[in-house]
C-alpha cells in the first residue's frame, strides 16, 4: 500500500514539475541568473515591463521587483522606484526607462524626477551624457578636521520632443559629462541647464562652464538663446570663417593684361 501511494506522489511530483516548465516558471538556474532585485517599484495605472525582447506584459501588482536589464515603460500612470541604497525615482507619465548591468539608470524617454541620500551614489544616462551627484572634497593640512557632510541630492531630468534635456537641480550639487567624461555643466541648488539635442544625441565638443548661481544655463542669453546653444552657434561660425579664409588662400593672383 505504501508502495503504491509512494508511487503516484512521485507521479504527480513530476506531472506539476513539467507543468510548471512548460508555463515559464522560474527554476534552478533560470531563477539564479535573474540574481537579486536591485530595487522595487510602486506603479499605479497603465505600467508595462519587457518579458523578452520587444514584448511587453502589464504589471499586474502594486508591488514589482527591479533587477538588473529590467526595462519598463510607463503610459498612463506613473511609478516610484526605491533602490537597495535608498534613493529614490519617481517617473511620469510616457516614459521608458531602464537598468543597464552596471545599476546605471537609462531615461530613454519621458520625465523623472529623484532623491539621492548623502550617503548613496546613483549614474543616470540619457543619450551621451551621464548624470551624477557631485563630490564634495576639501582639501586641508590638517588630518583630524573632516570634510564637510554631503547633502541629500534631489533633482529632475526631463527629456523634450526636440531631443533637448533639461537638468535642474533642487537641492545639492549635479555634474553632468558627455561620453568622454568631459564636464559640460556643475548645478548646485536651484540650478537648471539645457543640453541641445546635438549634444545628448552625437558626440559632443562643446564645453561649458560653472553654471551662475540662480541663472543656470537654462536662462535665456541674447535673442533668447541658452549659453549652451551660443556655445554651439559660436563654434559653427568660427568654422565657416576658417573654410572662407583656407578657401581664400587657395585662390593664385590674378593676371593683369596690359593693352
Amino acid at each position: 500500500m505504501k508502495k503504491k501511494l509512494v508511487g503516484k506522489g512521485f507521479i504527480y511530483f513530476l506531472c506539476i514539475s513539467f507543468l510548471l516548465m512548460m508555463n515559464g516558471f522560474p527554476m534552478g538556474a533560470e531563477a539564479k541568473e535573474k540574481g537579486i532585485p536591485i530595487g522595487e517599484m510602486v506603479s499605479k495605472g497603465d505600467v508595462k515591463f519587457e518579458a523578452r525582447e520587444n514584448v511587453w506584459k502589464e504589471v499586474e501588482s502594486s508591488y514589482f521587483p527591479i533587477f538588473q536589464g529590467s526595462r519598463i515603460k510607463i503610459e498612463n500612470g506613473i511609478a516610484i522606484i526605491t533602490l537597495s541604497n535608498n534613493s529614490q525615482i519617481e517617473v511620469s507619465p510616457n516614459s521608458l526607462f531602464s537598468f543597464d548591468p552596471n545599476d546605471q539608470f537609462i531615461l530613454s524617454q519621458g520625465n523623472i524626477e529623484f532623491r539621492i541620500p548623502p550617503s548613496s551614489e546613483i549614474n543616470f544616462r540619457v543619450g551621451n551624457l551621464s548624470i551624477l551627484k557631485s563630490r564634495t572634497l576639501q582639501a586641508t593640512k590638517n588630518p583630524s578636521v573632516s570634510s564637510p557632510k554631503d547633502e541629500e541630492t534631489m533633482g529632475s531630468i526631463s527629456i523634450h520632443s526636440n531631443g533637448s534635456v533639461t537638468i535642474k537641480s533642487i537641492q545639492g550639487r549635479i555634474s553632468i559629462l558627455n561620453q568622454d567624461h568631459v564636464v559640460l555643466a556643475a548645478l548646485t541648488s536651484k540650478d537648471s541647464v539645457t543640453i541641445p539635442s546635438i549634444t545628448v544625441g552625437g558626440p559632443s565638443k562643446v564645453m561649458v562652464a560653472q553654471a551662475p548661481k540662480g541663472g543656470g544655463f537654462g536662462g535665456a542669453g541674447a535673442g533668447g538663446f541658452s549659453l549652451v546653444h551660443l556655445a554651439v552657434i559660436g563654434g559653427s561660425m568660427l568654422a565657416v570663417v576658417g573654410f572662407a579664409t583656407y578657401a581664400g588662400s587657395q585662390k593664385g593672383p590674378k593676371k593683369v593684361h596690359c593693352p
